[in-house]
């Protein structure tokens, strides 16, 4: 040791030194705030709150249906873990009933006029009008027993009506079933056909009616070249005109 490194003025004491690790090097204990914020410890991840979960599982069954729904999947939208989505619901089961309660909640229903009659057309119209913005929720519907509590709305007063209009109760029943199995219907069927109209490859169908023979199938061949934009058009309030007016005609099994 040389004397200039070995000598101290009087009182004065040398810092102690800092030991570094074996092998270490002096990138690894640079300060923690000269780290880029990438390489941060961060915090643990914000949880998923139930609202956020409802209007992502809407924005995939609004684009891609029913079927393309899953807890999996929603977690990846989400980007969470399907563990963290069992806080809120238990299977996807339960998270179709939160959904459509949550949808169901935000209808606006209509003011309905006196006449049972009126009173009928206004809530199915109604009706189909929520359904049509949300064709999925008739598959739910359709497929299984799940529904949401304030969609009983269109239950209740299409058969109160139809009772002020002279039908049994049990009869009223059977004539909103009959309303809703053509309101589902419409919306299933004539939505398959418009999305088939607005594709402008030609279908199976398109080269079966453009080539039915006259003889046998006279009518059809000739709504043939039509049948496609036919199909599609939208029908519903004058085919439920004609329906109520059946369901609520004299002689049909009044009180």
């Amino acid at each position: 040791m040389s004397p200039s490194s070995s000598r101290r003025e009087p009182g004065e004491r040398t810092a102690p030194a800092r030991r570094k690790p074996a092998g270490a090097k002096a990138a690894d204990h640079e300060p923690s705030g000269d780290r880029a914020p990438s390489e941060r410890r961060t915090g643990r991840p914000a949880r998923i709150s139930r609202a956020e979960i409802v209007a992502a599982a809407h924005a995939v069954l609004d684009a891609e249906g029913v079927e393309k729904l899953t807890m999996r999947r929603l977690a990846t939208e989400l980007g969470c873990t399907p563990m963290a989505l069992y806080h809120h619901v238990r299977d996807k089961e339960d998270l179709l009933r939160v959904l459509l309660d949550d949808y169901a909640d935000q209808v606006d229903l209509p003011d309905l006029p006196d006449d049972p009659k009126q009173r009928i057309l206004v809530a199915a119209t109604a009706m189909h009008d929520v359904l049509a913005a949300r064709p999925w929720i008739v598959e739910v519907l359709t497929e299984g027993d799940l529904f949401g509590l304030s969609a009983l709305w269109f239950s209740e007063n299409i058969i109160d009506a139809a009772v002020a209009a002279g039908l049994t109760l049990d009869r009223a029943a059977h004539a909103y079933r009959a309303i809703w199995h053509y309101t589902a219907g419409e919306i299933l069927i004539r939505g398959n056909a418009v999305r088939r109209a607005a594709d402008e490859r030609p279908t199976y169908r398109d080269q079966v009616f453009a080539d039915l023979d006259p003889e046998t199938l006279p009518r059809l061949a000739e709504l043939g070249p039509r049948w496609a934009a036919l199909s599609a058009a939208d029908t519903y309030a004058e085919g439920l005109r004609a329906l109520v007016d059946g369901l609520l005609a004299p002689g049909s099994d009044r009180r």
